[in-house]
């Protein structure tokens, strides 16, 4: 009898100590039972091939079981009824396949993981087979990288060249998927956004799709990303910044409402959310209510955080001097820059290298003629402005920055030539 109470005894420490250091807890996949998922379950009944989803419920790895739920129960109604399911299962396997080989990943709050990694879309971009082919190309820049830091910057420094796509209007459209950007070699702001999102889920980083619908002078949209580091979210950019969260739209940032959609900061959030972002690109006429547009990407927003952000680094610069003005006026004629008249409001974006370090609109002939467009930057430094003439050619200006300030005169045409 003692010798059956002791192994009982024995067996329930045993049992218990499993329980406690069962490798791979954290992520939830053993203690998840889809039986009980009642927002699965009501999900699935209400789409028209119920059927074929239960089918692939039921094919589903066990390993993989929790993240394929998660999608099924969380994806947009669209997705769940007309999506490629051989498509999400390669999402599936894949995520969960970097999620087993890299340690930042194996290491992810499970809700992080779920939201920012596991998703097989960003916004509402055409779903193609991203995941494979991104991992195939990214995992080897990372597979020496011994942080999640480390392998954010080696994303970005090789984005480019491995995907092949830059920076370009003349893009098809807005909201490119990655092989739709890689198949073109370009993308604008968004998809670049899209691309950069797809590659850090990829090899197992947590990031996320943020931007306003328009900046604070009605110039348009901008997009972004966010990669989740050392708990917090990090504000960063398809060419990558010298830092984190020093981007340079921060000057605009500071001047978002969070109160008006249409100039808050909105980030993405996959499956259920508080709030929608306004995906403005959906409007072809662009005279839409913004809150006529399709609320099917959850959001979160983040307009007080980027306001603090703009405040301190702005601020700091500032006391510091290590910082001053390049301004920048606009003209329709080279030839002619002495009345309001000859001005002109025109796009231009300021590059140091590779790295924007600002972007916005010249000063119209209705604005003061002291009001010129100003970008606070690092003294002593050669800059470039680059901007498009009135033949739709891009401009390139150099500007060699010192202690000082510096006003730049750009022009639509020059009838001086």
């Amino acid at each position: 009898m003692k010798l059956r109470v002791l192994l009982c005894f024995l067996a329930g420490v045993a049992t218990a100590l499993a329980i406690i250091f069962w490798p791979g807890d954290n992520k939830g996949s053993e203690s998840y039972n889809p039986e009980n998922d009642k927002q699965l379950w009501e999900a699935i009944e209400s789409s028209p091939r119920a059927d074929a989803l239960r089918e692939l419920i039921a094919a589903t790895p066990d390993a993989e079981l929790r993240d394929m739920c998660f999608l099924i129960g969380n994806m947009p109604a669209s997705d769940r009824d007309g999506m490629d399911l051989e498509l999400l299962k390669e999402n599936v396997s894949y995520a969960h396949k970097v999620r087993e080989q890299y340690s930042w990943a194996e290491a992810l709050p499970e809700d992080i993981y779920l939201r920012d990694v596991l998703p097989y879309h960003v916004v509402d971009e055409v779903r193609d087979a991203w995941r494979k082919e991104l991992y195939e190309l990214f995992a080897p820049a990372v597979d020496t990288c011994a942080t999640m830091y480390d392998a954010v910057c080696a994303v970005n420094r090789n984005i480019p060249r491995l995907t092949g796509v830059d920076y370009n209007t003349k893009r098809e459209k807005t909201n490119q998927s990655p092989r739709e950007s890689m198949r073109q070699g370009m993308a604008s702001c968004t998809g670049l956004a899209i691309l950069l999102v797809d590659a850090y889920r990829a090899v197992g980083i947590p990031a996320r799709f943020a931007g306003t619908a328009s900046w604070h002078d009605n110039r348009g949209n901008h997009s972004w990303t966010e990669v989740w580091l050392d708990g917090q979210w990090r504000v960063t950019e398809y060419y990558f910044p010298s830092k984190l969260d020093h981007l340079w739209f921060m000057p605009d940032a500071s001047k978002a409402n969070k109160d008006d959609r249409r100039y808050a900061i909105y980030a993405t959030r996959f499956g259920e959310a508080d709030d929608w972002f306004p995906m403005v690109w959906a409007d072809e006429s662009e005279d839409t209510d913004i809150e006529a547009l399709p609320r099917t990407v959850g959001a979160e927003n983040v307009t007080t955080h980027y306001q603090k952000l703009a405040y301190e680094q702005y601020t700091r610069h500032m006391e510091a001097g290590t910082h001053t003005f390049i301004r920048i006026a606009g003209y329709k004629d080279a030839a002619h820059t002495e009345h309001s008249d000859d001005r002109v409001a025109m796009g231009v974006d300021i590059f140091w290298g590779t790295e924007q370090m600002g972007g916005g609109l010249t000063a119209g002939p209705l604005r003061d003629m002291n009001d010129l467009f100003s970008v606070l930057v690092e003294k002593n430094r050669s800059y470039e402005l680059r901007y498009y003439d009135a033949a739709g050619e891009l401009k390139r200006v150099a500007v060699e920055l010192g202690e000082e300030p510096v006003t730049v005169n750009i022009a639509l045409t020059d009838s001086r030539k």
